[in-house]
């Protein structure tokens, strides 16, 4: 299914990423396109994202040459595509004709989003002083594309083994949230 989405501020992406759920981080270089799944990342600012990417993964090379990447949130319903693409190389077959994946444009950089993924964040490489030592990238968000609906998409986390657990019930803490201690 594709997924119409909106723009929203960029300062919102934590809201959608911070819970830590499976990512699929589409790249391009040189005219080719690629497509991982990724559980290694995380909020270090409101606008900003780090990944770990393992160096012998095609999508390294790709998203440190062209420094940019979109991290795209899929939910419950893509589980089954969300392992196949972590099981198979990109260097031998383009993973959007493989799993009937829409690329759709982006706004800001010259990698596609997938559209059939809930939300889509569009990013530019910040920091690239941690790739060499440590495979972290470390991204600023410069635009955000989330579906309306779900309001709360069940997406999928990694618990490891090839164990999965999917987002629940969404419970409503306005009324005894501390602003700023969070």
């Amino acid at each position: 299914m594709i997924r119409t989405k909106r723009s929203i501020a960029v300062s919102k992406t934590r809201q959608h990423l911070e819970p830590g759920p499976i990512v699929l981080i589409s790249s391009a270089w040189k005219g080719k396109t690629n497509i991982m799944t990724l559980g290694w990342h995380g909020m270090i600012a409101y606008e900003q994202v780090i990944t770990y990417i393992w160096d012998a993964n095609h999508s390294f090379e790709m998203t440190r040459q062209s420094g940019e990447c979109v991290i795209n949130v899929p939910t419950v319903d893509m589980l089954d595509t969300v392992v196949a693409i972590g099981n198979c190389h990109g260097k031998r077959i383009d993973k959007f004709t493989k799993f009937d994946l829409t690329a759709a444009e982006a706004a800001e950089v010259n990698v596609p989003l997938i559209a059939e993924c809930y939300a889509s964040f569009e990013c530019q490489l910040s920091d690239d002083s941690l790739i060499e030592e440590r495979g972290l990238f470390i991204w600023d968000v410069v635009k955000a594309h989330v579906a309306p609906t779900p309001k709360n998409p069940r997406t999928i986390h990694y618990r490891g083994g090839g164990h999965f657990m999917i987002a629940g019930k969404a419970v409503d803490m306005r009324r005894k949230f501390k602003r700023g201690n969070l």
